[in-house]
């Protein structure tokens, strides 16, 4: 599959490592999966899976005709190709407590827990494939530097690094050592926006 060269993506390569990444996460059976930048589908496979429904957000409009092929060989149907990027997509569509799983552009990792942060729908959990300086940041502690978005997240988020990725996990290989982040909502009610 071509990569967009604008927006810096790195796709996973291994179907396995998509599952084994997932089962790092919290992500049951019975939830509702958002993934931001689907490419040609090998997590939005891996996610269907693993969850009730995954949609998936593909921008750009070949890849996600590849990914509608790609998911139709495979007789997949719990997932629902949106074909918008992240900023024109309204959360509020989603169901409470839906959670997230994505390898979204890096050049997009900040504005995208911004959006997050401040919606009305704000997720359950956030499962990001990072850079991982990026990553650190977000992490508060003593031993190195916190961005304002760290202290932010850490309001309503438990934060830490599940796991390290390798640059040959990835196509084509990032020049900077990559993780995937975890973000776990730390009071349910307060993050769902609602007392059950």
């Amino acid at each position: 599959m071509s990569r967009n060269h604008l927006l810096s993506q790195h796709f996973l390569k291994s179907p396995r490592l998509a599952l084994f990444l997932i089962g790092h996460s919290n992500i049951k059976k019975r939830d509702q999966v958002l993934e931001i930048g689907a490419g040609s589908g090998v997590i939005t496979s891996a996610l269907s899976r693993r969850c009730r429904e995954v949609v998936a957000l593909e921008p750009d409009a070949k890849t996600a005709e590849k990914l509608r092929e790609n998911l139709k060989k495979r007789n997949i149907k719990n997932v629902r190709v949106e074909e918008t990027d992240f900023e024109s997509f309204n959360l509020e569509t989603l169901e409470a407590g839906y959670k997230i799983f994505s390898n979204p552009p890096f050049s997009l990792s900040s504005k995208i827990l911004h959006a997050l942060l401040a919606s009305k729908n704000p997720p359950r959990s956030i499962y990001l494939i990072l850079q991982k300086q990026f990553a650190l940041k977000l992490i508060p502690t003593d031993r190195h530097y916190t961005s304002k978005l760290g202290y932010a997240l850490q309001e309503k988020y438990d934060i830490k690094i599940k796991y390290p990725l390798k640059p040959t996990d990835f196509t084509p290989p990032p020049a900077v050592p990559t993780v995937l982040l975890e973000c776990k909502a730390r009071i349910l009610d307060e993050v769902r926006g609602k007392v059950e």
